[in-house]
Formats: C-alpha cells, sequence, structure tokens
C-alpha cells in the first residue's frame, strides 16, 4: 500500500528553471519596451503562478507572468463606513486611460515583439506560442486594486490586480499567495514545496490514465489546499508526509473554512470564478486517496 519513497522523492523535484526564466526575461523585455504606448505610465512586471513561486514540475510548460498598471486601478469600498466612504469618493479622481486602450496597447507591444501569429488574446490572459527556446506563456493583463477596510490607523487597503473577461472583473492578489507559500515553506523545514510538486505529479499521473479531467485540479488551487495542511504533517520521509496529509484530509469532512493561498478567499466555493469548485476540490481528493491507496 502507498506509492514508495523513491517515486516520491523524484516527483518532488522542481522542473527545469532555466528556460522558463529566459521566456519570462524576454517577455518582459517586450512589455518595458521604450516605444510602448503605455511606457510613460507606471507599471510593474511580475511572475506569478508555478515559476514564479518554485512549484514547477517538469510537466508543467506555460510561464505566466503579469503586467500590472498603477497609474490606475479599480477599487473595492464595501468595508468602509459612511464617513469613510464619503472622505474616499472625496479624493477620489477619475482615470483618463481606459483598460481596454491599455490592453490593446499591451497586446500591440507583444506582437511587436512576438508577432502577430505568435500573440493571440484570450479571455483570461494573452497565450503566446512557443517558439525556439521560448516556452508557451500567459500574460495577464491587470490594473493595480485595492480593497478598502477600516484598520487600527484608520482606513487602509489590501493591494491586488485586477483585469477583465467576458464575465465581468477578476480580483486575485499573486503577491500575497506567492509570500505567504514562502512563509509555510520556511516553516516546514523547506519540505512544503517539496511536497506540492509531489501532488502535482499526482494530478498530472492521474489525468494522463484518465481518472480525473485536465481541468480539474488547477495547480493554484493544489497550492491552496496544501497550503491549509497543518505544518506538523509536513516531517518525516516523503512517504510519511504524503500518508499523513491523505489522512487529515480524509478525516476532515468540513473544508468549508479553507483558504486560498493568499488569504483573501475561501478556497471551496462554487459560482465563484476566484475559487474551486466543490464538487472538483472533493474529486481531487479522493482521487489521490484512492491513487494512494491502490499503488502498485
Amino acid at each position: 500500500m502507498g506509492i514508495p519513497e523513491s517515486q516520491l522523492e523524484t516527483w518532488s523535484h522542481q522542473g527545469s528553471v532555466t528556460q522558463s526564466s529566459s521566456t519570462y526575461e524576454t517577455i518582459k523585455r517586450a512589455l518595458e519596451a521604450a516605444d510602448a504606448k503605455y511606457a510613460g505610465k507606471t507599471f510593474e512586471v511580475f511572475l506569478q503562478g508555478s515559476y514564479g513561486n518554485d512549484t514547477n514540475i517538469y510537466a508543467e510548460s506555460d510561464v505566466d507572468v503579469v503586467i500590472r498598471l498603477d497609474s490606475i486601478y479599480h477599487y473595492d469600498v464595501t468595508a468602509l463606513n459612511a464617513q469613510q466612504l464619503a472622505a474616499f469618493n472625496a479624493g477620489s479622481i477619475p482615470g483618463t486611460y481606459p483598460y481596454q486602450d491599455y490592453k490593446g496597447h499591451v497586446v500591440e507591444a507583444l506582437q511587436k515583439s512576438f508577432g502577430a501569429a505568435d500573440v493571440k488574446p484570450d479571455n483570461k490572459a494573452v497565450k503566446i506560442k512557443a517558439n525556439g527556446g521560448r516556452r508557451s506563456a500567459d500574460v495577464v493583463i491587470a490594473t493595480d486594486f485595492h480593497r478598502y477596510y477600516s484598520g487600527l490607523l484608520g482606513t487602509q487597503y489590501e493591494q491586488g490586480i485586477c483585469f477583465f473577461t467576458s464575465s465581468g472583473r477578476i480580483v486575485n492578489y499573486p503577491k500575497q499567495h506567492s509570500a505567504n507559500c514562502t512563509r509555510k515553506h520556511q516553516a516546514t523545514g523547506s519540505n512544503f514545496k517539496r511536497v506540492l510538486r509531489i501532488f502535482k505529479n499526482m494530478r498530472s499521473k492521474l489525468v494522463a490514465d484518465g481518472l480525473i479531467g485536465k481541468g480539474v485540479a488547477p495547480s493554484y488551487f493544489i497550492e491552496g489546499l496544501l497550503y491549509n495542511i497543518p505544518d506538523n504533517k509536513f516531517s518525516g520521509s516523503y512517504e510519511n508526509m504524503v500518508f499523513n496529509i491523505l489522512t487529515w484530509l480524509h478525516q476532515t469532512t468540513d473544508r468549508t473554512k479553507f483558504l486560498c493561498a493568499n488569504e483573501q478567499y475561501y478556497l471551496l466555493r462554487d459560482n465563484d470564478p476566484v475559487c474551486w469548485p466543490i464538487a472538483n476540490g472533493e474529486q481531487f481528493i479522493n482521487a489521490v486517496i484512492r491513487l494512494w491507496n491502490n499503488w502498485s
């Protein structure tokens, strides 16, 4: 019973980073081109996803890049009281650079560098095809986002990113996700990210064997799932760690309070674009338990 230590140890290894690092630098240079129509504005380009968090496995190819425009921002003020909201409204200045213009200018910069045939805007991101030594990549075209709340020092905000799809506004917090995963990794004796890679490889095997669908367990949600596991389960051999994690997940039937790794959203919720559909999360958990129990 159980997956042998040798297989788990192999699965714990990080995938290649050289090609992905080169791909990121190439895309970053294209986005920071001096002749881009947004070049005079304040923005930041950074990695997110598996390569950005050092949790990539050999089966993963896409490099996830964010360009966040900081010259404008979108916001959520629903948590402010009437007085705070009035003060916010009094001090706000309407933006003058529409999101659709900005998005079009970013696509234009990417197509100038990589060619229109290799750069295709999709619903959530701009897809850049692999070409030669360049990996495929997804570029999220985002703006700064502020979620305001009442803190000890008065009105404060949590900073995230915001972008728009055909379904509406999407808000996420990739830097909080990355920072929290790094703290978790340090708190678990540098085991958290290694075990994450094991679970991602388990996902890849389940997909390859036709036991779950390809889109059931995205890497982002697997990272969120393991973020909720108590730190003390990440000790001992890989066999011990995986067994203890699967046992804890099996015994923890109330998962409604599980958080995404960014700690801004619940992990398992239906009809929310930034959450894991409940049935998909349960399907993945049950599938990895069966994979462990039926390994031969």
